[in-house]
């Protein structure tokens, strides 16, 4: 099979699914592939571009999942459970996510769908900014420590704690006045 930018891609998630983010080498990668780690390279400028890639990857997952047809806030769980999902589908797959070097398309798509849902409602531009900010905050820091502490063994458990504590911060963001 030739070396493509989607065969590397793939690889490199498998790879880092097996050994986490701390482990990841592209040099392991090349050697996987069979070819030397600079023709890595010609497709992926740097290490930090393919982990961007598969960052990437797993944002892209969540945001095909389609969003509800009910209120925002049931739209903006939906995309934030989405993407938990997604994330812990990889292993380390918060931290990749949340240590994107440069965010590209999909995580930029994400967050401008996450947002336009408060300007929608008619949050201003810098509250909906700010409300975006939260959810992904809260998503990001409670995955990022699910994973890190390993709690997959007591799934049931971390996704009723993760459930509330979304409702409470989408009830908190209930309460902000807006326009509609």
């Amino acid at each position: 099979m030739p070396l493509t930018p989607a065969v590397v891609l793939d690889a490199a998630i498998a790879h880092l699914d097996e050994v986490g983010l701390d482990t990841f080498s592209t040099r392991k990668l090349a050697a996987r592939l069979g070819v030397q780690v600079g023709a890595l390279y010609w497709h992926y400028p740097s290490k930090q571009a393919l982990l961007d890639a598969a960052a990437e990857r797993i944002i892209g997952e969540a945001c095909a999942v389609p969003a509800p047809d009910e209120d925002w806030p049931e739209q903006a769980g939906a995309m934030i459970r989405a993407l938990r999902a997604a994330m812990l589908a990889h292993t380390d797959g918060a931290r990749l996510i949340v240590e994107m070097g440069e965010p590209g398309p999909m995580a930029q798509a994400f967050i401008e769908r996450l947002r336009r849902l408060f300007t929608d409602v008619g949050m201003d531009g810098p509250t909906a900014e700010a409300a975006a900010d939260v959810l992904t905050s809260y998503l990001n820091g409670y995955t990022i420590e699910e994973q890190a502490h390993k709690r997959g063994h007591q799934r049931a458990e971390a996704d009723s704690r993760f459930a509330f504590g979304l409702n409470l911060v989408l009830a908190g963001l209930r309460t902000i006045p807006t326009a509609v």
